[in-house]
């Protein structure tokens, strides 16, 4: 039996094992151990779970079959894209009762419309594709983040993933304008409309947005494209304090509008962990400082254009004390770099023994004292913790890590997990904020969720999940329990 995800079905008999085989073809399916085995792991090695067979539809009709033959029999089903999210969301339990049901080889770009601004994508196109495909049409997809070379669109649309470019484009929600999803019964809703104004009715496509698999397998969208930038300007800029950086963005609005497309906040100890775990990583800088602020600006301009007025806000920023030091890229491979490092942050922390991970976010106002209040409370709870934090402030997403203190073992900071889960979560809810971000409840947060949220929250997302999957066969055990 599956505990972990709430799922007391038993093995998936093997004459359903053989129909939905059938369903796909000899190229659909892999049912030998030692093949499923890297899709029942997560992305971090963390979670090992099980199941008898993976499936891999080419088709959404393919896809409508798998899913008829699940609900006729009571079959449970993990949906999965590229297996890079880090909630345990598209991951099977233990117990071998749900097939794992991949998007991987649905892959077709069906349609491009430039006029409209719009491309519309089958559920399995990898993210970098779709950016690259932008750039051939002379156009920009958005939504970047470090798995953008292996996550899938259809997952990245179920998770509603957020990224480094969410403070002038939004979240991957305000990406999509249409879906086609197929349901848990089977049947296939063809919602792929490239409207920006369609009020007739309830938003349907929203309830698949960030649902994590849980009410339907996103077979296709409809994405929104914009134009391509000719001129950006990146800057790593050194400073005292988070509410600096605060006040920095709001100066950078005011002078520069919403040519501010990015701005990451990185703590000095997280770059700490960057260089002495990353080899060839550089401090951009010539002195330390407690704080770093990495930012884009990007406009229609010409090459160059922007340089002259980022830099005029930055001195104006020095004047103001805001900013101590800065560098602002003087060409696009400069920049690139500043941008790997960010990326690469998260190895820094994994090359330092590990962390206990949290994805949160407060309002702007109140990033300072969630920082203050978080470290305090840690410190005197594990005096010789490490503090990682580092995040994407413009939207009030801190990605705050407290990493395990040198002279203790992963597995004894492990044990902690639920105490320092508690310690963070509890202040972030006080203060108005949200326990995660971008990544999702999965199976990770799923108790935490039913805690915070209010009961008639829980109660709203039990109705739509029955509503929709009354069997509870889709991705059952994660980010509601039914």
């Amino acid at each position: 039996m599956s505990e972990i995800h709430g799922n007391p079905r038993p093995a998936v008999p093997s004459g359903v094992i053989e129909r939905l085989k059938a369903a796909v073809g000899p190229g659909g399916y892999l049912d030998k151990p030692e093949d499923i085995l890297p899709y029942c792991r997560s992305w971090r090695g963390n979670w090992q779970g099980e199941s008898p067979l993976f499936l891999r539809p080419a088709t959404t009709a393919e896809m409508a079959a798998v899913v008829s033959i699940c609900a006729e029999t009571g079959t449970s089903i993990v949906p999965q894209g590229g297996n890079t999210g880090l909630t345990y969301g598209s991951q099977p339990g233990r117990g071998m009762n749900e097939v794992i049901v991949s998007t991987a080889r649905m892959k077709a770009v069906r349609d491009v419309d430039l006029d409209n601004d719009t491309i519309t994508v089958e559920a399995g196109v990898v993210l970098q594709e779709i950016q690259r495909k932008a750039a051939e049409l002379n156009r920009f997809f958005p939504l970047s983040l470090g798995a953008e070379g292996t996550c899938q669109i259809g997952g990245n649309i179920s998770t509603n993933a957020g990224g480094i470019q969410v403070l002038r484009y939004g979240n991957t929600r305000n990406l999509v304008l249409g879906l086609e999803v197929v349901l848990p019964d089977g049947r296939v809703w063809n919602g792929l409309r490239s409207l920006r104004k369609d009020n007739t009715g309830y938003d349907l496509k929203q309830l698949f947005i960030g649902g994590e698999g849980t009410l339907g397998i996103i077979t296709a969208a409809v994405l929104k494209l914009f134009p391509r930038p000719t001129e950006q300007q990146s800057a790593w800029i050194g400073l005292e304090t988070p509410d600096a950086a605060v006040a920095l963005l709001g100066l950078m609005r005011e002078r520069l509008g919403e040519a501010v497309s990015s701005f990451e906040l990185i703590s000095r100890p997280t770059v700490d962990l960057l260089l002495a775990g990353v080899p060839g990583s550089t401090d951009p800088l010539a002195a330390e400082h407690p704080w770093y602020v990495l930012t884009e600006v990007s406009g229609q301009g010409a090459p160059g254009s922007l340089a002259e007025a980022v830099a005029h806000v930055l001195e104006i920023a020095v004047e103001k004390e805001l900013v101590q030091d800065a560098v602002l890229a003087s060409s696009g491979e400069q920049a690139r770099r500043l941008w790997k490092m960010r990326e690469d942050l998260p190895f820094g922390v994994q090359a330092a023994g590990g962390a206990i991970p949290h994805d949160v976010s407060v309002p702007l106002s109140r990033i300072t004292e969630f920082i203050r209040r978080a470290d305090e409370a840690m410190q005197r709870a594990y005096p010789t913790a490490r503090f990682c934090c580092f995040g994407h402030v413009g939207d009030g997403n801190l990605h705050y890590n407290p990493v395990r203190p040198a002279d203790w073992t992963y597995e004894q900071f492990a044990a902690e997990r639920e105490a320092v889960n508690k310690i963070v979560h509890d202040i972030v809810v006080d203060l108005g904020g949200s326990i995660s971000a971008e990544h999702g409840i999965g199976i990770v947060r799923l108790d935490e969720n039913l805690r915070y949220k209010s009961p008639v929250e829980i109660d709203l997302m039990n109705r739509i999940k029955l509503a929709l999957d009354p069997a509870n066969i889709m991705n059952p055990g994660k980010l509601v329990r039914i």
